[in-house]
């Protein structure tokens, strides 16, 4: 249990963040969720598209510090490279 002052703002803080974090991670979840399916249903013109709206998507995660880059580059090297193996 907290009993600093500090500590106690520390939990509210950090339940605050958690919310917001995870929100960030189901946006971007939602966005590559959405290249997938394209990819899935053969659709390489919209594969393309939703793969340009995901790549900021992701960045902005690594930036706000909710993946890690080096997750965010894996994740977009691969669904690139199924967008490109699309004919």
């Amino acid at each position: 249990m907290a009993n600093t002052p500090q500590a106690k703002k520390r939990i509210r803080r950090n339940s605050t963040r958690a919310t917001i974090n995870h929100s960030r991670v189901s946006r971007i979840r939602t966005f590559i969720k959405a290249v997938e399916s394209a990819v899935a249903a053969g659709k390489k013109a919209e594969a393309a598209e939703a793969l340009q709206k995901m790549q900021p998507e992701i960045a902005r995660g690594v930036a706000r510090g909710v993946i890690h880059r080096n997750t965010a580059s894996r994740k977009f090297s691969r669904l690139t490279k199924r967008v490109a193996a699309l004919g």
